[in-house]
């Protein structure tokens, strides 16, 4: 055994903390943004049809991008361009806390997506060639550990920052990460071998860009109905550029993405995980913003310390995760989270309510944070065991591109099933008081339009509501509770598909 190999995890905590610093920017960083979006978009008039995709512009970019990233990490060096994104995420933050306006920062979100997309997309390849593989799993359960808590505390932490000293300082917690990070990476990671590749796909990474950006923006139009030139367009297009990437992949030398890893029923079980857990991670916050300003008229503040309870014990939970990963196999840590995720879903499936109690709101976010974790560390390891010597970068991108790929769809896909079910519900709501849909509607866009031209002010205007004689508030209620119930359907298919595809026999002691 080698002394790398002899290392405890104690002594290789400063390379896992290193690495998980990095990897947690990418998913605080515009989570922070998404929580306090009203303060900034008031700051900087930033129009109402702008704010969604300033809030989801670096998202965007970091799942079109990062599969190139790994095959760039293989040829140019995995810790040269992990510090690059590191340096690159500080000086755009910092410019971005100094915007003179919403164009400029809007360009600083799409800059900011290239840093993120250099971080994630090689933090856990560095992961898998600095430590050994018995100490893997273990390591794994630590750096998803680190992840839980600071995603749990930087949502309160921005919150506190925007109330107490303004919007502009929430755009330093990100730098200040990355300033620990990169400092830790110099002094302890090692850069390993680089694997000479003969180009980059420009091509099969532009197919993705273009079906992930229209698919989304396909998605969006069609809460207006699916039939209009702006939905179904854009999702054709979408579907194009997909079936053009998969042939294109198939006879390329160098494909950014080698379809032949989906041969394996683990590896294409770990991916789709990955895409549904951070599609329900995403939706869910959307909704929970949402549900939480409009319904329960919370502030921004409150609505970040719900992600704050059980922090702590989320993290040992995924700390232990990773030690059973690595006494059985990944596969009952997988399922174990998928279906926590769906004990997620349909307890707000059966709980929501105008004036539900604030803890059962602090339990769904705790049971999806921590169902999401420990899916996320069994999909690690499975994603990284399959990546051969040389090409760590390009196999382990395909856990962040499929996961940011989920993370992009989410918040789409979460309206379009919300606005969905609430007009059902307002139109049955006028139907049995009587009211006309033509009534009802003039109403509903009446309310809409006034929390548009007020970005922040929480709760339906009561005055409207007297006019109207609907219960709005009940009607998008239970538009929530059935957009929960639809999509926790999803983690148990995957559930069934996991105890069917991954193998089940223990590990052999090293």
């Amino acid at each position: 055994m080698s002394a790398t190999g002899s290392r405890s995890i104690v002594a290789l905590l400063p390379i896992i903390t290193g690495l998980s610093l990095a990897f947690t920017i990418t998913a605080v960083d515009p989570l922070v943004l998404s929580l306090n979006m009203p303060q900034v978009s008031r700051a900087l008039h930033v129009p109402p049809d702008v704010v969604g995709f300033l809030g989801g512009a670096a998202t965007l970019v970091v799942a079109a991008a990062v599969l190139a990233v790994g095959s760039l990490g293989d040829a140019f060096g995995l810790k040269r361009l992990l510090m690059l994104g590191l340096v690159g995420d500080i000086v755009v933050n910092v410019l971005s806390a100094l915007s003179p306006g919403y164009t400029f920062l809007l360009v600083m979100r799409l800059l900011d997506g290239l840093a993120l997309a250099a971080m994630l997309g090689v933090s856990l390849a560095l992961l898998k060639v600095s430590v050994p593989a018995e100490r893997r799993p273990a390591a794994i359960g630590v750096f998803m550990g680190i992840e839980m808590v600071l995603c749990g505390v930087t949502p309160a932490a921005g919150g506190w920052l925007v109330e107490a000293v303004g919007w502009r300082w929430l755009f330093l917690l990100a730098p200040l990460l990355s300033l620990v990070a990169l400092g830790l990476t110099a002094r302890y990671i090692d850069e390993p071998p680089v694997l000479q590749r003969r180009a980059i796909d420009v091509v099969g990474v532009s197919l993705v860009g273009i079906a992930l950006l229209t698919l989304v923006h396909g998605i969006a139009e069609a809460e207006n109905g699916i039939s209009r030139l702006q939905a179904w367009l854009p999702l054709a297009v979408s579907a194009v550029a997909g079936v053009l990437f998969v042939l294109r992949e198939r006879r390329t030398p160098e494909p950014v993405l080698d379809l032949s890893l989906f041969r394996s029923g683990p590896f294409a079980v770990a991916a789709l995980a990955s895409l549904k857990l951070n599609f329900l991670a995403a939706g869910f916050s959307f909704a929970l913003g949402q549900f939480g300003s409009v319904i329960l008229s919370l502030p921004p503040r409150t609505i970040g310390l719900l992600y704050l309870p059980g922090t702590l014990a989320i993290a040992a939970a995924v700390i232990l995760a990773g030690r059973v990963i690595g006494k059985y196999t990944p596969r009952p840590v997988l399922i174990t989270g998928l279906l926590v995720m769906v004990a997620s879903g349909l307890l707000m499936a059966a709980t929501a309510r105008p004036t539900m109690a604030l803890w059962i709101l602090v339990l769904a976010t705790w049971l999806l944070n921590l169902g999401s974790l420990v899916t996320s560390a069994s999909v690690a390891e499975t994603i990284l065991s399959h990546a051969p010597p040389g090409k760590s970068g390009a196999v382990a991108s395909v856990q962040p591109a499929f996961g940011m790929t989920g993370y992009a769809l989410g918040p789409a896909v979460y309206l379009l099933l919300l606005n969905l079910f609430f007009q059902r519900q307002w139109l049955n709501d006028a139907e049995d008081r009587g009211i006309s849909a033509t009534e009802a509607g003039q109403a509903v866009d009446a309310t809409r339009s006034a929390m548009a031209h007020s970005p922040g002010t929480a709760g339906y205007d009561p005055n409207l509501l007297r006019q109207s004689g609907l219960d709005l508030g009940l009607d998008f209620t239970n538009g929530l509770r059935l957009t929960m119930l639809v999509v926790s359907l999803l983690p148990l298919a995957l559930a069934v598909a996991a105890y069917l595809l991954m193998p089940r026999r223990t590990r052999t002691a090293p």
